[in-house]
Formats: structure tokens, sequence, C-alpha cells
């Protein structure tokens, strides 16, 4: 496993850990805020108004809530793209450099062919004129072997 992917997995951890931690802040700060309300002994009229401003103070989390999830998703959103875009780089390049390392060797393999048909030519010319050669011995010998 790859540093990065180590650090991305630790800050994935820490993520939930936090959001996990708010969320268990939210719903504890809620049922004890309500609770407190409701076993206090106080009148009718008190109660409500406790009622209305534990309410009041509730809206004004969620607000906050709100506020800091919609930072964390742009935060995320934002890594995401800049991941994407690292991402479709690296790619990119070992594409080209593959690319290029076929291009490379093809052209060398081209260069082998080549080299071969040349030598192949060579050779051929050379048996010709081998043969040719042979031959006009021979028929010298022939010859002479006539005229004895």
């Amino acid at each position: 496993m790859s540093k990065n992917e180590e650090q991305s997995n630790v800050q994935n951890d820490e993520n939930i850990n936090s959001k996990d931690f708010l969320i268990g802040s939210l719903i504890g700060g809620i049922v004890g805020a309500s609770l407190a309300l409701l076993l206090a002994p106080k009148s009718g009229k008190e109660l409500r108004g406790d009622l209305n401003e534990g309410a009041s103070t509730l809206k004004d989390r969620a607000n906050e809530w709100k506020d800091i999830a919609y930072v964390k998703g742009n935060e995320w959103k934002d890594y995401a793209k800049e991941t994407s875009a690292q991402v479709q780089k690296n790619v990119s390049e070992k594409s080209q450099e593959l690319s290029d390392k076929f291009k490379e060797t093809s052209k060398t393999i081209q260069d082998k062919v080549n080299v071969a048909k040349e030598d192949a030519t060579v050779v051929k010319e050379t048996a010709e004129e081998a043969a040719e050669e042979v031959a006009e011995a021979a028929e010298e010998a022939v010859e002479d072997v006539k005229k004895q």
C-alpha cells in the first residue's frame, strides 16, 4: 500500500470519526436538553418558554452543522477533483510512455529486419557469383579434359 493510500485511509477514518462524533453530540444535546426541560419542576408557561428556547438553540445548532457539512462537502468535492486530475495525468503520461516505447521497439525491429534483408541479399549475390565461378571452372575443366 503506498504512502498516499495510507494517508487517504487515515484521513477517511478521521473524517468518519469526526462525523460520528458530531452526529452523536447533536443527538446527545437534543436528548439532554429535552429531558432537562421535561423533568424540571416548572410551570406550563415557563416550560413552554424553555421549550421554545431549546427549539431555537436546536435550530441554530442545526444551521451550524448544515454550514459545516456544506464546507466539508465542498472540501471533499475539491479533493476528488484534484485526485481525479492527478490520476488522469498519470494515466496520460504512462500511456504516452508506452506508446513511445512501442514505437521505439517497432522501429528497432524494422531496422533489424532491413539489415537481415540486406544480409540475405549479399549472401544471395555471393552465392550466385560463387555458382557462376564454379560453372566457369567446371566448363574450363571439361574443355581441358577434352583437349587432352
